[in-house]
């Protein structure tokens, strides 16, 4: 039993410390992120407004539920949105990732041609 919160924005990326070296993210992001998964339920994904967009962009066609207006601390009042646990979901988002991954070899193929 998990909760998932996903929130998509800018964030600052460095490593951290010289004994432990550590990969971190930093930036208003990652604590939104976090927010929307405190404020999930177990086994649901829960989302931001701008994550809902972005994903709806790239998955035309995915269904999301409105959760409502939800107290986000530190946010205040924002909608928030589950993703809908469906196969037809699971294959728009399969697709949608074999899309960008064969953007990304084409657009990695074009450069390294220059």
């Amino acid at each position: 039993n998990i909760r998932v919160g996903f929130h998509s924005g800018p964030v600052v990326a460095s490593v951290v410390g010289e004994l432990n070296p550590r990969y971190c993210l930093f930036g208003d992001t990652v604590n939104t992120a976090s927010r929307m998964e405190s404020n999930s339920v177990k086994n649901q994904i829960n989302m931001s407004p701008q994550t809902t967009k972005c994903l709806q962009e790239q998955a035309p066609g995915i269904h999301v539920e409105s959760r409502g207006i939800i107290t986000i601390k530190g946010k205040g009042n924002m909608e928030c949105f589950f993703l809908v646990q469906s196969e037809e979901n699971m294959q728009l988002l399969q697709n949608s990732l074999t899309k960008s991954k064969r953007k990304d070899v084409l657009k990695n193929r074009s450069s390294a041609s220059f």
